[in-house]
């Protein structure tokens, strides 16, 4: 595999907006802190981490939703951080997301074949009414969906269209926040058997970020473990369960509810 993705001492803060004094800018908070890994081509990676972990404004700055104030994102080879919207325009047909709602994520407005259409038309493809059509079928909706509305859809099926929409493009990488944190067991289990097939279909780069450890143990080939916007593990799944070498990670698998209350993690 070769890298298609390098974060190099990165860092971001954002504005303290509930600490803005009523003259002049608010203070800044600083959400990551100097992170240094990279995604290799193919690899599906987790980013998993409590809730204000810093994972989620990771992923935004990977997909360069949000402006690093320090540091590289390189995405196959070429520097990120700070292009413009206009020169990040091209490249962005070749990563997308998937985010954690969709319900405020699509347009209630439109019909899913013009939700899945619309990037296709903004991005010049030909055939855009095929490709949507070829993006339903593939994440296993018929071709009658394309004429509902988000609101008469349930929520796996809606995630589902979620993830036509970023398909529809042929991107190298998707970034999927969250996806799965609302649905059901059976729907969650429904998404994540998807972005198998998917990525063994289409060839992809996935970054997968979830607080479920579970999730992340069944979807990812490697984690990294944020805590208060750090790195503090960064390894293969499998060696990660077995062997966790930080405290953290370490509280984090002993929270996960276990079947039977006899069994242990190990």
């Amino acid at each position: 595999m070769d890298e298609l993705y390098r974060v190099e001492d990165l860092h971001l803060s954002l504005p303290d907006l509930n600490r803005k004094p009523l003259f002049g800018p608010a203070p800044r908070i600083e959400i990551l802190r100097g992170l240094n890994f990279s995604v290799q081509r193919g690899e599906v990676l987790g980013i998993v981490g409590g809730s204000g972990s810093g994972k989620s404004t990771l992923g935004r700055a990977m997909v360069r939703l949000l402006e690093p104030t320090g540091g590289k994102v390189l995405f196959d080879g070429r520097d990120i951080t700070h292009l413009t919207e206009a020169d990040l325009r091209p490249l962005r047909r070749r990563f997308q997301m998937i985010f954690q709602d969709p319900m405020s994520s699509l347009n209630p407005r439109h019909r899913v074949g013009q939700i899945i259409a619309a990037p296709l038309s903004l991005h010049g493809v030909a055939d855009v009414a095929g490709r949507a059509a070829e993006a339903l079928d593939h994440v296993g909706l018929a071709t009658s969906f394309a004429a509902r509305f988000p609101h008469e859809l349930s929520g796996g099926q809606r995630q589902r269209v979620g993830i036509a929409r970023a398909i529809a493009l042929r991107p190298d990488f998707i970034l999927a926040d969250e996806i799965v944190s609302g649905l059901d067991v059976s729907s969650q289990a429904q998404v994540l058997n998807l972005l198998e097939q998917l990525v063994a279909d289409l060839g992809l780069t996935l970054a997968f970020i979830s607080h479920d450890l579970s999730v992340i143990r069944r979807l990812c080939s490697r984690i990294v473990v944020l805590q208060q916007g750090l790195i503090v593990e960064d390894a293969l799944s499998e060696q990660l369960f077995a062997s966790p070498q930080h405290s953290y990670f370490k509280e984090l698998l002993e929270a996960i509810p276990l079947p039977d209350p006899d069994q242990v993690w190990r």
